[in-house]
């Protein structure tokens, strides 16, 4: 029977997106400062209180300190949270503010009233979006211009109407700000979601070679101590029966499979330091050091493989070359590198053993360390027994690794 195991190809994992946390969205903007904001509100306010007159609890000045009281709370509305509820309110809110500034320069006699305009279009620029930002300063602007060209109310009379028309320019810069917020915001979001991904990249980096190194101590020890084992158990049973002479041999084949397990842990220790193995020379020195000399063929032209493709195809080869010293011992065995335009194929095919085979229970996880491994390169692996040629009873090994 012949088991051919095939894995999709990885899928990559889901991009992070690009919206802002909430977190982030409460976080400081960089180069704005709320403190600013509110040192500058408060001075407007303070001037205010010293400079507009009339102000008082009867006629003129009781308008005046109702509409002042107006304007600043529309001007301290500008600490409010930006969340669901301040942005229906928002508009509301600000064109109250608006009619309040105009009717202030109408009414108060003298002062600083129209700064009260000016840093209320710049809040309407920075806290709606740009259609009704630029309505509501027009207003702002055609208001404030109104009452000071037609002297409606006993405003002061030395204020040009240009500067009611000017009302409106802040909006421009409140616009900028909101822009520049936004920007920034969008930077952070997408920094803080391209480190999520390199820590999710990072630990799945570690797992990856976790798994790598799990397969690479299995494919070193786990059929070489089962063998060893092996050899232990027959010579305690032998030692019973006063056989010295099979004592000896067990006992040989066991110091034997010691030093052939100290030599591929050598060769694997070597492997896992190096970034960048030779493929073909390493396999070559692979086959030979597992005693089968003039065994490795390269077909095509061979080219340089990236790291972790050559270390999984020697891997693989170790395996099947370990696998087929465990099960034929004495059989012959062929290694076959074939390099084509869109695919690399290791092959390894073994005649039937002609000693007696000694197996152990093995681990199981040889053909799926295989698997893992071709999966891992988006490949395909084929094994099992040779059914016709020179080769058939015996059993052969294919990896085919796309690119």
């Amino acid at each position: 029977m012949q088991y051919v195991l095939r894995m999709p190809p990885r899928e990559s994992p889901p991009s992070p997106g690009t919206a802002a946390s909430p977190e982030a969205a409460q976080r400081p903007v960089p180069g704005q400062d709320p403190r600013v904001r509110w040192a500058m509100t408060l001075a407007v306010i303070v001037v205010g209180v010293l400079t507009i007159r009339p102000m008082g609890f009867s006629g003129q000045g009781l308008a005046v300190l109702v509409l002042f009281v107006l304007n600043t709370a529309a001007l301290l509305g500008r600490g409010l949270p930006e969340n669901a509820t301040t942005r229906r309110f928002a508009p509301a809110w600000l064109a109250a503010g608006v009619l309040a500034a105009a009717a202030l320069i109408g009414v108060s006699s003298s002062g600083t009233g129209y700064l009260f305009a000016f840093f209320l279009t710049g809040h309407i620029g920075f806290r709606l979006e740009t259609r009704w930002a630029l309505a509501l300063a027009g207003l702002c602007s055609a208001l404030c211009a109104g009452v000071l060209y037609l002297h409606l109310g006993p405003g002061d009379q030395e204020l040009p109407w240009v500067l009611g028309l000017a009302t409106g320019t802040p909006v421009l810069i409140g616009i900028l700000n909101r822009s520049q917020r936004q920007a920034v915001r969008a930077a952070l979001a997408a920094s803080e979601s391209a480190e999520r991904a390199a820590r999710a990249e990072a630990r799945t980096a570690v797992l990856s070679e976790r798994g790598r190194i799990a397969r690479d101590v299995h494919d070193v020890l786990a059929h070489s101590l089962a063998g060893i084992n092996m050899q232990l158990e027959l010579t305690d049973a032998l030692i019973d029966t006063g056989d010295l002479e099979k004592v000896r041999e067990a006992n040989a084949k066991a110091h034997a499979l010691v030093k052939e397990s100290l030599k591929q842990a050598q060769w694997t220790v070597h492997a896992l330091r190096e970034d960048a193995l030779p493929l073909v020379e390493s396999l070559a020195a692979m086959v030979e050091s597992s005693g089968h000399h003039d065994a490795l063929t390269v077909l095509g032209t061979a080219r340089e493989l990236p790291a972790r493709v050559t270390q999984n195809l020697l891997r693989i080869a170790q395996e099947a070359l370990t696998n087929a010293a465990r099960h034929a011992p004495g059989g012959d065995v062929g290694v076959e590198l074939r390099f084509a335009a869109a695919s690399t194929t290791l092959t390894v095919r073994n005649r039937p053993g002609t000693r007696e085979v000694h197996t152990g229970p093995g681990s199981g996880m040889g053909l799926i360390g295989m698997r893992e491994r071709v999966a891992l390169l988006d490949g395909t692996v084929t094994a099992g027994p040779v059914t016709e040629g020179p080769d058939r009873g015996g059993w052969h090994v294919e990896a085919v690794i796309p690119g």
